[in-house]
């Protein structure tokens, strides 16, 4: 049995990362202070002995007794992270630096939730590890965009400097249960329109492309990253590298609620990157990994879930 931490942990992806961990025989510390996050993504993981919870915002120093430490803490979605943009990048810069001033401090193993926003608006396509991005830096989602990159120097500088044992993975467009309904991310804002028969509103010609990843296959690949050796530290490139226009999401999204639904286009918003898909060839050769679940069977489930919410 490992203790591990997990910060941002009531959150999409961290609720996730929690249970398969506690799923896997471990001793998981979650720490949120449910900006973004949910205790109802939590809740049932109470009853759980090895399950802990604690109310707490990064920015601040905690100290704790942990083999491993995942850092998720930051809000993702334009919506939250624009909402408070200063507070975004301090979540970025000083939550990273707590948490890898933590993992020097008890000898840690201690992975990073970059994002693959730290490549901006990219001129190379497609993606691969290598590309330094094209990232405006006083712009609307600079914020969130540059924060993230100013981890990744940070945790860069604590392993050469101070021997942290770092892995650091950049995640692509992630989906499924426990997305907030109202984070104001493209598969969660089409499938509330749908399922209200509203308009669905496209922001732009709708030709621009995202790659998809089901939220199990993300955590397959992030746990899959953290239990490599010490020589490993990325970044690596997690995310489903087939590529669909948002046309055609909104159009599937509508096929698979069965709803009324019609595609409305807005002007583009600033910054919004024209193209995004991964190169996954590191995460193939180097973690075994690639992702499993397709778009249509990850968004039924999806779908599945914001049924069953209490809207």
């Amino acid at each position: 049995m490992k203790r591990i931490l997990v910060t941002g942990g009531a959150g999409f992806l961290g609720s996730h990362l929690c249970e398969r961990l506690l799923n896997e025989g471990n001793e998981v510390v979650c720490v949120d202070n449910y900006f973004t996050g949910n205790k109802q993504n939590i809740i049932h993981l109470m009853k759980n002995p090895n399950f802990e919870l604690i109310r707490h915002d990064v920015i601040q120093p905690i100290y704790l007794e942990v083999d491993e430490i995942y850092n998720l803490a930051c809000p993702a979605s334009p919506i939250h992270y624009q909402y408070n943009p200063i507070k975004t990048v301090k979540t970025s810069v000083m939550g990273a630096i707590n948490m890898l001033g933590l993992a020097k401090r008890i000898n840690a193993k201690i992975l990073q939730a970059s994002t693959s926003e730290i490549y901006g608006d990219p001129n190379l396509h497609p993606q691969p590890e290598e590309y330094w991005g094209n990232v405006n830096p006083i712009g609307l989602r600079s914020c969130y965009d540059e924060g993230k990159r100013c981890a990744e120097t940070l945790f860069f500088d604590y392993h050469r400097q101070n021997k942290v044992k770092i892995k650091v993975i950049r995640i692509f467009n992630t989906y499924g249960p426990n997305m907030h309904p109202k984070d104001g991310r493209v598969v969660s804002n089409f499938i509330m329109q749908a399922l209200h028969n509203e308009d669905i509103t496209i922001y732009g010609n709708g030709e621009q492309t995202r790659s998809f990843c089901y939220c199990d296959d993300l955590i397959e690949a992030m746990i899959r990253m953290m239990n490599t050796d010490d020589s490993v530290t990325g970044p690596i490139n997690i995310g489903n590298p087939n590529e669909f226009t948002i046309r055609q999401l909104a159009e599937m999204v509508i096929e698979l609620t069965g709803s009324k639904s019609k595609i409305v286009y807005q002007p583009a918003v600033a910054d919004d990157p024209t193209q995004r898909q991964p190169i996954i060839d590191k995460a193939k050769e180097i973690l075994h990994w690639e992702p499993t679940v397709q778009l249509r069977e990850g968004l039924l489930k999806t779908i599945d879930y914001f049924k069953k919410l209490n809207l």
